[in-house]
């Protein structure tokens, strides 16, 4: 979320805080917890993307201003996560210089890790992909489609994905003026547009994922003002004619959580199929950085 959106919503946020204190999230069959993760650091904060192990336990997150930290959860015997051990937070690097990336085209907001270990990172305010190097930070930039160049600086390239033929899937936060929204797809060193998602309502994608059993999962955010911050999951099959049997997971009402950017789908040694988001706190005191969980059907 850029610098703008947050001074925007800085006001309405410091209100809010006053009416919400400390509620917790609205008891449903299918949320497994949430956990608040703090750290004495100030490039802590503003996560806009998550991809945890498949195992449940490893993670990579990754900020809004270019940072980068991995860890591991701590879990009770409920499989809710009590607490989290997590490196140092390292900067994005430009691979051929390796110096920090800085101002628009720090803005990062998707991440995705391939079956292989290969990562790449979207980027919102500069749009554009980048592959990235996890043990270095280091990003090296793809070529872009012509679409990217003309996107929104507050609405670009929010969400990313990768299958496990390693192919690429990104989509912006804003399609304006258009009842579908367009998904950009990296195979054979380019990009091509073959496909599109369709749009429900007035949430926005702000993350996606391949879950374990090959289907794609999109994170989408509503914000209404005094209301707070509302997040919904779908799930499709991605078939040769394109994004099918689209099926609603879950809507939260508003305020249930915090501003919900990140997505990861796993499966438990018990085979279930589980939904980890991580929100982005605008790097402001009132809000919070989460760990938010549900427990996802097959």
């Amino acid at each position: 979320m850029q610098r703008r959106t947050r001074l925007a919503l800085s006001l309405w946020l410091v209100l809010l805080s006053g009416f919400q204190g400390s509620a917790e999230p609205l008891a449903s069959k299918d949320y497994v917890g949430t956990y608040v993760w703090r750290i004495n650091d100030d490039s802590f904060g503003g996560f806009s993307a998550i991809e945890v192990s498949e195992d449940g336990m490893g993670f990579v997150a990754l900020g809004d201003k270019a940072m980068l930290v991995t860890g591991q959860f701590t879990r009770d015997s409920k499989g809710q996560i009590t607490g989290i051990q997590a490196g140092p937070i390292m900067p994005l690097r430009v691979a051929n210089s390796g110096k920090p990336l800085q101002e628009r085209a720090a803005d990062s907001e998707g991440l995705a890790i391939g079956p292989k270990g290969v990562a790449y990172v979207s980027f919102e305010n500069r749009p554009r992909v980048a592959r990235l190097n996890l043990k270095n930070a280091y990003v090296s930039n793809l070529l872009r489609h012509p679409d990217f160049y003309n996107m929104p600086r507050n609405g670009a390239l929010e969400a990313l994905a990768i299958d496990e033929q390693g192919r690429l899937y990104t989509l912006p936060e804003e399609a304006f003026g258009q009842d579908t929204i367009p998904v950009y797809r990296w195979q054979d060193k380019t990009w091509d547009k073959a496909f599109t998602i369709p749009k429900r309502g007035r949430f926005l994608p702000v993350a996606a994922d391949f879950g374990p059993d090959g289907r794609f999962y999109l994170l989408e955010r509503d914000f209404r003002g005094m209301g707070g911050f509302a997040s919904r999951l779908r799930r499709f099959d991605l078939t040769p004619e394109g994004f099918q049997n689209e099926s609603q997971l879950f809507a939260t009402s508003f305020g249930q959580h915090d501003n919900l950017e990140g997505l990861s789908v796993w499966r438990d040694i018990a085979g279930s199929l589980h939904a980890t988001m991580i929100s982005d706190d605008n790097f402001v005191f009132f809000q919070r950085t989460e760990l938010v969980e549900y427990q996802l059907p097959d």
